[in-house]
């Protein structure tokens, strides 16, 4: 069996899933980021499928990037400028044939993520 890396979005401001929210993964190498996937939230907040399946999923540092500034726009919750437009979270993967679950709880001035199962 080898791993997989799923991500979430909730809207604690709001207390739902967010949905709609682009997110963009990449590996990270040194200096170097190589986008590898991207995908929108669906109505649950997640990804249809992992954003790092088991046939790409290397140990290795990646970083997610959660575009929620139209999210945040669209829900009537902040103004321009936005105070949280873009949220990057770079993460390390060391072991090859786990489930690595990265959420975000976001609202429009705060946010944060754990590893998740």
């Amino acid at each position: 069996m080898t791993g997989y890396l799923t991500t979430h979005v909730l809207d604690t401001a709001r207390g739902c899933p967010a949905e709609g929210i682009r997110i963009a993964l990449y590996r990270v190498s040194g200096n170097s980021h190589r986008k590898i996937a991207e995908a929108v939230t669906n109505a649950d907040g997640r990804t249809d499928s992992p954003i790092l399946p088991a046939k790409s999923f290397k140990t290795g540092t990646y970083e997610l990037i959660f575009f929620t500034g139209d999210y945040l726009r669209a829900s009537g919750q902040a103004e321009d400028p936005l105070f949280l437009d873009a949220i990057p979270i770079r993460f390390g993967i060391s072991e090859g044939e786990s489930h690595y679950h990265v959420p975000l709880l976001v609202s429009p001035f705060g946010y944060s993520t754990y590893r998740g199962s």
